[in-house]
């Protein structure tokens, strides 16, 4: 089963970035020899209308290219593809598996980090624009009545500060 995984080749969709499992996809060659592969209808279709994959929201170079996601970060240096042979060793594999695994951890964390870190602006944003929409629309949120017995607390502030002045004459 390991062994079946290891020498399972996964592409990369050229127009969102997506990976193409065996079996999957739509490879499409130009007349100069350059091969395209796509993950599904979808990508082969804007691909064929010409569209820029930077400027469809849903492409994963789109997110890059306006900060949603990690652009530049040296892990995603390894997920580049090598066509350099290599003999088998075992050792090599095993060092290799394992760096790949604290490779992987090491981007989830700092995507993590990245994440929070843009939520945290939003929710900045959001609670200054809940406040400003509060200050704007107070009248709404207490309740008249409440409104009246502060007027009456007001009246009845205002007449014993009378009777306490009428006394003292």
């Amino acid at each position: 089963r390991q062994s079946e995984l290891a020498s399972m080749r996964l592409e990369k969709c050229y127009f969102c970035s997506g990976t193409i499992y065996p079996g999957h996809g739509i490879t499409f060659v130009r007349n100069d020899s350059k091969v395209f592969k796509f993950c599904r209808s979808k990508c082969h279709k804007n691909f064929k209308q010409k569209r820029n994959p930077r400027k469809v929201r849903w492409t994963k170079a789109y997110r890059k290219a306006n900060g949603k996601e990690l652009a530049k970060d040296t892990v995603y240096q390894f997920e580049k593809r090598r066509n350099v042979p290599v003999k088998y060793d075992r050792e090599l594999m095993v060092k290799t598996l394992k760096a790949m695994k604290k490779v992987e951890d090491i981007r989830t964390a700092r995507e993590r980090r990245f994440k929070e870190k843009r939520l945290k602006i939003a929710r900045i944003i959001q609670s200054k624009q809940a406040r400003a929409e509060i200050k704007r629309d107070i009248k709404l949120i207490v309740a008249p009545l409440a409104l009246r017995k502060k007027e009456e607390v007001k009246e009845k502030v205002a007449q014993t500060s009378k009777n306490s002045k009428m006394e003292m004459d």
